[in-house]
Formats: C-alpha cells, sequence, structure tokens
C-alpha cells in the first residue's frame, strides 16, 4: 500500500506508486493506496480555504489512470490529527492487514507529525514491510507539492507539466458572463472551477481546452478585466477557444495550462484590447503548434 497526501500525483509520487504496484503484483496483493481528505493544513487551521493542484475527485482518477486497483480516504479530522504513531499503525495499518507499506522519502504520520519511518519499520517488524523511495529531480529540480505550489503561481507551467508529467489541469464548468467577448468579435468562456484548485498567476496562457471529448486549442485570460473596471471580487477565468463556434453554458470542460503568454494589462480602448487578444492568439497557435 503507498501511503500520502498526493497532492498534484507528480513524478516523485508516481515512483511511490509504481513500486507500490510492483510489490502488489511480485507477492500476488491486490495494488493500493491511502491518502487524507481535507488537508491536514486545513483541518489544524493554519489554511482553512486551502487550494489543490489535485482536489480529491481529480486525485482518484490520476491513481486510477496510474493501475492502482483500490484507494483509501481516510477523513483527516481532528479525531485522526490526535492519533499518536502507535496508534495510527495499530488502530489503521494492522487493522487493514497492510502487508508492505511504500511510502516517500518525508513521509510522516501521527499527532504532529512525529511518526517516522524508522519508528513504522520498528513497530511493523514482525507484521509489515516498510519501503521508502527517494527524491524524484527533474533538471536539478526536486518533485514536491510545495515545488510546484509556487512554480504555478509563478506561471511557469512549463516547469510544472515536467514535474507532473503531463501540463496542470482543471475542470469546471462554463457558466454565464457579461458577453463581451462576443460583441468584440472574441467569444470567451467563464469558467468556475468544479473544485478547490490552485489558479495559477494572473495573465494570459496558451491553454488546450477538452469539450465533449475533444481538444481544441485556446487562450485563456486569468485575471480582473481592469480594461472594463470591472472590479470583481476575484480572478475571472475565461477561455477563448479557437476555432469553435458552440453553446456550452452549463457544460463541464478541462482546461490544460500550457504556457503563459503575457501578464493581464489595462488598455486604453476596446481596440487596441481586440488588437492585443488577437496578437495573444498567433503566439498560442505558436506554441501550441509546437506542444503535443
Amino acid at each position: 500500500m503507498a501511503i500520502g497526501f498526493f497532492d498534484g500525483v507528480h513524478l516523485g509520487h508516481q515512483e511511490v506508486i509504481r513500486k507500490a504496484i510492483y510489490l502488489a503484483k511480485s507477492e500476488k496483493l491486490t495494488s493500493s493506496i491511502m491518502t487524507f481528505d481535507p488537508h491536514p493544513r486545513e483541518v489544524l487551521g493554519h489554511h482553512p480555504n486551502a487550494q489543490y493542484i489535485t482536489p480529491l475527485e481529480e486525485k482518484l482518477e490520476r491513481f486510477a489512470e496510474c493501475g492502482l486497483e483500490r484507494a483509501y480516504i481516510l477523513t483527516f479530522n481532528r479525531t485522526l490529527s490526535l492519533l499518536t504513531p502507535e496508534q495510527f499503525i495499530h488502530e489503521v495499518l494492522f487493522t487493514l492487514h497492510v502487508d508492505t507499506v511504500v511510502v516517500g522519502f518525508n513521509f510522516t504520520y501521527g499527532h504532529l507529525g512525529r511518526g517516522t519511518v524508522d519508528m513504522m519499520r520498528e513497530i511493523g517488524a514482525n507484521q509489515m514491510k516498510v519501503n521508502v523511495i527517494r527524491p524524484f529531480h527533474m533538471d536539478n529540480i526536486k518533485a514536491s507539492s510545495t515545488v510546484i505550489r509556487e512554480k504555478l503561481r509563478a506561471g511557469e507551467l512549463d516547469k510544472v507539466a515536467q514535474l507532473l508529467g503531463r501540463p496542470y489541469s482543471m475542470t469546471g464548468k462554463v457558466v454565464q458572463g457579461l458577453g463581451r467577448g462576443r460583441t468584440i468579435g472574441i467569444p470567451t468562456a467563464n469558467i468556475e472551477p468544479r473544485d478547490n484548485y490552485i489558479i495559477p498567476r494572473q495573465g494570459v496562457y496558451a491553454v488546450r481546452v477538452t469539450v465533449n471529448s475533444m481538444i481544441y486549442n485556446g487562450v485563456m485570460n486569468i485575471g480582473m478585466k481592469p480594461t472594463f473596471d470591472d472590479d470583481p471580487d476575484k480572478p475571472t477565468l475565461e477561455v477563448h477557444i479557437l476555432e469553435f463556434d458552440q453553446s456550452i453554458y452549463g457544460e463541464s470542460i478541462e482546461i490544460q495550462w500550457i504556457k503563459y503568454i503575457r501578464a493581464e494589462q489595462k488598455f486604453l480602448s476596446v481596440d487596441s484590447l481586440v488588437k492585443q487578444i488577437q496578437a495573444d492568439i498567433v503566439v498560442a497557435k505558436e506554441i501550441l503548434s509546437f506542444t503535443s
């Protein structure tokens, strides 16, 4: 069984999962994973409105894609947070008859994260084998959820894709906007994220959009619409889907962020805004033509 929070299911996490699947197959066991929801920091008050690289529903989808056969979701609450490391091992792992555990190099558990891998090996010596996976690096950057969050907030989507092993993606519903895009000849779909995803840095991006299983190229804007002085209380997400003219209000779509193009800016006229968006479309097409 692989154990961890696994936000992002990045390349480091995938090494843990691969090892768990390999060991399960070699011992003719069911490959499984244990994760927690919500994030411990959310429950313990450090981040009451935590945002995720992969919220739970998407995380479970990623687990299935990796080939895992079973997932255990432990509701992280005050009761669970107060379990001692010994209690966690006896009341959770031994109760589930876990034969083999696979964890990342920095895995901790139990009250205040006091449980160590060495402690797990000692307590479980006669009942449970423990495997630890070393850190995974890509171009001298360690694959970690913390690093990926930092890269997302900096708009470094190409680095994020390298560490995830795929583009950063988000699922959301198309909601009614003010319709300004259509009046200026560049219709956009306003996106309401399905879950508490981390929103990348404000600005303009080359993206891919999946609508009803079909993939399209697009230009995404994350921002406050300064040209129109709308002053929204939070950034809006709008995507112009290239070579697309369908009504998709209420539809669920997926956005894959490919590359940051530029910062959001305020234009003196709508004509200037339109010219810049047209230039952004040209840049996005060029970027997307070189990425699969």
